[in-house]
């Protein structure tokens, strides 16, 4: 049975985006956070961390640093109770097109084939448009955290939601469940 599933951008939505994070020990959590994926976990989300990193391909991250990295974001959520079931990271160069590199949906798909995902009941959240569009792409409604980017201004087809940010994300969702729920009775 495919299950539902929240995917997550990293920086600027799970943490504060320090522009190549490459050291463990600053990684700060955006408010609402944990908060948020709570709530998501309740509802019987599976998550899914899905991170653009050229920093790799730049030779600004090291690959040892990024395990780290998330590594202790994942341990730093399962002392929450989250649990995340895996990181999907593109290293490659922003201008590649490579099917892994978000606005492509790679890395959803990876986690398709991985854990079976039913796209129509997931989520995608970044704080990017190519977030929202890699969402779109790979068949799951998108939401975009407010700041980073003005969703008028982008090319992409609009978010089903613009959200503060991931406790605020993660009640859209709950309501949407419910609203759904309520269509199939």
């Amino acid at each position: 049975m495919a299950i539902k599933a929240v995917f997550l951008d990293r920086d600027g939505t799970l943490i504060v985006d320090k522009i190549y994070l490459n050291d463990v020990d600053k990684i700060q959590y955006l408010e609402g956070t944990f908060e948020g994926l709570k709530i998501l976990s309740d509802l019987g989300f599976k998550f899914f961390v899905v991170t653009n990193q050229s920093g790799l391909a730049r030779g600004i991250v090291q690959i040892e640093n990024l395990d780290k990295i998330h590594a202790k974001i994942k341990d730093d959520f399962a002392r929450e109770g989250i649990i995340i079931s895996r990181f999907y990271y593109a290293p490659h160069m922003t201008d590649s097109g490579h099917f892994s590199r978000k606005p492509n949906p790679g890395m959803l798909k990876y986690a398709d084939y991985d854990y079976g995902i039913d796209f129509k009941n997931s989520w995608m959240i970044g704080d990017r448009m190519l977030d929202v569009e890699a969402g779109h792409r790979a068949g799951c409604r998108s939401i975009i955290l407010e700041g980073t980017e003005k969703v008028e201004e982008s090319n992409f087809k609009p978010p089903e939601y613009i959200a503060k940010n991931l406790l605020d994300a993660a009640n859209f969702i709950r309501n949407a469940t419910k609203t759904h729920s309520q269509h199939l009775k």
